[in-house]
């Protein structure tokens, strides 16, 4: 029984070094020292020895699955590292090869002058405020002494979704929103999309940016209003830009005005962007009517105020020098990255 075991021995260690993959090496472990496997067979054959010799060859067929038992241990973990050294070497990657170009997104021009509009009325002391895209007449017109016969409230000219519900058509209701939510002082900028029945061309778009400011506190006048903008027009575009003040009706706002920036072109000579004119309307603004303070609850013998809106594609294609309002909405590679 001793040769048989030797025997064993040495044809395992043998079968076990030929073994190419950790599959061999599960069968081996199975045939050997599974239950019907060969060392398995010869231990059921003890009972027939002495008393004597049972101890010695129970001893030798425990040192022989010993053996066994860390020979196929062995040759798992080199076949492992074979493994991982042959993966290594296929999924080698050369380091000194070129790397792949990420082109780097950057941000639209709307965007970077839009922030820059936040930062100058923050540090004027103003507070960004957003509001709902989706609003009702109520805070759109009502509230802002637009009747039901004005213009605007005409369906060729706004996007009704129901009877009372369209998509807004300036931000000026997240103005009326403030006041019915906030007490005096109030002095806040309210940028956001709008939406208006505008045919497509190099100037007009469905969908554009509106940006509003409004102050109410007590003693404010058209002097503040007009001190606010010319200060908000120097910081925009230098100390040397040259602004005026005309005459205009708003239904809101009383005494009303609109504001023009001389041209950056001629310099107030006339050319074709400003046609001829010299001067390039920006925007309109007035002192806020004490009925638009009643509708919200704040006392216009107490308070008073100023309003004023914008349009961003105005301003920043002013500042770009782009003649085509469309450009901005084309998506167009070629436009963006001159930005």
């Amino acid at each position: 029984m001793k040769e048989q075991l030797k025997t064993i021995q040495e044809k395992a260690l043998a079968e076990i070094k030929n073994a190419s993959d950790t599959k061999a090496l599960d069968d081996l472990k199975v045939k050997l020292l599974g239950k019907k496997g060969e060392l398995t067979a010869i231990l059921k054959q003890m009972g027939g020895l002495s008393p004597e010799e049972r101890p010695q060859i129970g001893q030798l067929a425990n040192d022989v699955r010993q053996s066994i038992e860390n020979g196929i241990a062995n040759m798992r973990e080199q076949l492992k590292a074979a493994q991982t050294e042959m993966k290594l070497k296929s999924e080698r990657v050369d380091v000194t090869l070129p790397g792949k170009h990420f082109s780097q997104g950057r941000r639209h021009p709307l965007n970077t002058v839009m922030d820059e509009l936040k930062d100058i009325f923050r540090g004027m002391g103003y507070s960004v405020v957003d509001g709902p895209e989706v609003e009702e007449t109520k805070y759109v017109f009502d509230m802002l002494l637009t009747d039901e016969g004005h213009p605007a409230r005409d369906p060729q000219d706004t996007f009704y979704i129901a009877d009372k519900t369209l998509l807004r058509t300036q931000t000026s209701s997240i103005q009326i929103r403030t006041m019915l939510s906030q007490a005096p002082p109030i002095a806040i900028f309210s940028p956001g999309r709008v939406y208006r029945r505008d045919a497509v061309d190099a100037t007009h778009s469905p969908i554009f940016h509106q940006c509003e400011g409004l102050v109410v506190d007590k003693g404010i006048t058209f002097s503040d209003l007009k001190g606010t903008l010319e200060l908000f027009a120097k910081r925009l575009y230098g100390n040397d830009v040259k602004v005026r003040f005309r005459p205009h009706h708003f239904p809101y706002t009383e005494p009303s005005a609109e504001m023009d920036f001389q041209c950056f072109t001629c310099g107030g000579k006339g050319c074709p962007l400003c046609k001829g004119e010299g001067w390039i309307e920006m925007l309109g603004s007035g002192v806020v009517r004490p009925e638009v303070l009643i509708n919200c609850g704040i006392d216009p013998e107490v308070y008073s105020g100023f309003a004023f809106g914008l349009g961003l594609e105005r301003i920043a294609m002013m500042r770009y020098q782009v003649d085509d309002l469309r450009l901005f909405y084309e998506n167009d590679q070629r436009f963006l990255k001159q930005f």
